[in-house]
């Protein structure tokens, strides 16, 4: 299950891509457009900005901005960063965990072909996939 952590996420991502001036965004302003806690929107931020997704700025005209173009950024990159591994299964999930039923695991071909599926799928959808189209 996706968090409000990488649900919230996609959604200051989508506010900061379609009210892009090429200024810094007031983090108060997207978080009254999405009905967010400033507060908790504060927490997100910070790892994305750490995660390189954006960029902020404090101060007067302070506030975030993308690094890059909607359309150089895949959904699955976003909730990677915000959530973690999105592996159905944990021997999946570490590359490091050597699973002693590897060989004879009946099921490991299904976990991987699902995990292919959620990754292809989130990351085959780009943000500006998701901006509402204003004409």
């Amino acid at each position: 299950m996706i968090s409000t952590r990488g649900r919230y996420a996609i959604r200051v991502m989508i506010d900061l891509a379609e009210h892009e001036t090429n200024s810094y965004i007031p983090l108060k302003d997207i978080a009254e457009r999405q009905e967010i806690s400033k507060k908790y929107l504060e927490i997100i931020v910070k790892d994305m900005v750490a995660g390189g997704l954006l960029t902020g700025a404090s101060g007067k005209g302070g506030g975030y901005k993308l690094n890059r173009k909607p359309e150089e950024y895949s959904v699955g990159e976003i909730l990677e960063l915000m959530e973690g591994s999105m592996s159905s299964v944990a021997c999946l999930a570490d590359k490091n965990i050597e699973c002693p039923r590897k060989s004879s695991c009946q099921t490991l071909p299904m976990w991987e072909e699902y995990n292919k599926m959620v990754h292809d799928f989130f990351y085959g959808k780009k943000l500006s996939d998701l901006i509402d189209k204003k004409d």
